[in-house]
């Protein structure tokens, strides 16, 4: 009797635990389809042009400008590097605000005041970390800011300034353009990480999306800093007339720095940028704004190398995590392949050979 009871017990449990192991089996899909969580992400409306007046842009840079910048909260320059004609202003109100700091964008002109005051040549190597060496291209290729802060620290605040100054930071460098802004320049090294900081981010450095064109158009034709000029009526188109600012003897330094903004876009900080038949150059940029907050994102650039055609800065700001110098290139190469596909440098060539066959005249100089 004791026997059987036992033996009952034995027969009862197992029936139990094979009906849990049933349950399991086949109730577990079940079981997951009743609990799966499903995620909403709301789709961003945000239109950066739907307050511009552009009605004299250049049709195609512009919609290429506005189809790559989506619904970023942010901006886009273009500008002829020939005759500083800007041919297009994606998101005015952002462009035209108040300077923002450069980021990393400062870090090129701070190698062209290294190169220049022959505090480094394009193979001076740099300790950037204990066992780690950096050259100018390496550096500029991937941001690097240890280099460019030991370079700011030899050059010193008041050469620092000099450059800036020289460069046409903290001053308007468009012509007859009211809303521009004037960006600023400290009159002292910043307290936070002093001359070093602000070679590697900018640190206590305004800038503006116009300034940092007008310093790419500078890189990308030789040494020449034509005014910015933004003919917004039909008379203003039909009398443009490029207008040059300074011109600057940095053509010797030129090739070392291109080299290292070639580099950030094939294996970089900027690769996200680039183009294989119109291979741009550029720098990023990012950082967070101390002075406005949120994060910023700029990258600057032009293309091509050869026979420059176009630059672009494109300016991020916000509070999202994806703000960021490499998501700014990201837009740039959209819209250089863009061009690319549109046949927008083959014509450019063929529209300056036209001109080349005519009369030119770089203006008069202010």
């Amino acid at each position: 009797m004791q026997r059987d009871t036992v033996v009952t017990k034995v027969v009862i449990g197992f029936s139990f635990l094979l009906f849990g192991v049933t349950s399991l089996t086949f109730g577990a899909p079940s079981a997951r389809r009743t609990r799966r969580h499903y995620h909403y992400h709301p789709v961003s409306t945000f239109d950066p042009a739907k307050d511009d007046i552009a009605g004299y842009d250049n049709p195609l840079v512009r919609e290429l400008a506005i189809d790559a910048l989506g619904h970023e909260k942010g901006s886009v320059v273009a500008v002829d590097p020939s005759n500083g004609r800007i041919l297009t202003v994606v998101n005015q109100k952002m462009a035209f605000s108040a300077a923002l700091e450069p980021c990393s964008t400062i870090k090129p002109f701070i190698a062209i005041a290294g190169l220049q005051e022959g505090v480094i040549t394009r193979d001076t190597m740099i300790r950037v970390a204990s066992r780690r060496y950096m050259d100018l291209t390496e550096a500029m290729a991937h941001s690097n800011n240890n280099y460019f802060q030991e370079v700011g620290s030899q050059l010193g605040f008041d050469r620092v300034i000099k450059y800036d100054r020289l460069l046409g930071l903290g001053q308007r460098v468009g012509y007859d353009i009211p809303e521009e802004q004037t960006g600023a320049l400290p009159t002292y090294a910043p307290i936070f990480g002093g001359v070093a900081r602000m070679s590697s981010f900018g640190e206590g450095i305004r800038i503006t999306p116009f300034q940092l064109a007008s310093l790419v158009v500078m890189l990308a034709n030789g040494g020449t800093q034509y005014y910015l000029q933004y003919p917004r009526s039909e008379d203003a188109i039909t009398s443009f007339q490029a207008r040059v600012r300074q011109r600057l003897d940095i053509d010797a330094l030129l090739p070392d720095l291109r080299e290292g903004m070639l580099a950030a876009v094939q294996y970089g900080t900027a690769k996200r940028s680039f183009d294989p038949l119109d291979q741009p150059l550029g720098k990023t940029g990012t950082c967070n704004d101390e002075g406005t907050g949120g994060r910023l994102g700029w990258f600057v650039s032009y293309a091509d190398q050869e026979h420059p055609k176009i630059v672009v800065v494109v300016l991020l700001h916000g509070g999202s995590r994806v703000i960021s110098g490499p998501h700014a290139s990201e837009i740039a190469g959209r819209m250089y392949r863009g061009l690319s596909e549109r046949n927008y440098f083959a014509e450019a060539d063929t529209q300056r050979e036209s001109q080349d066959g005519g009369s030119s005249s770089d203006g008069a100089s202010h």
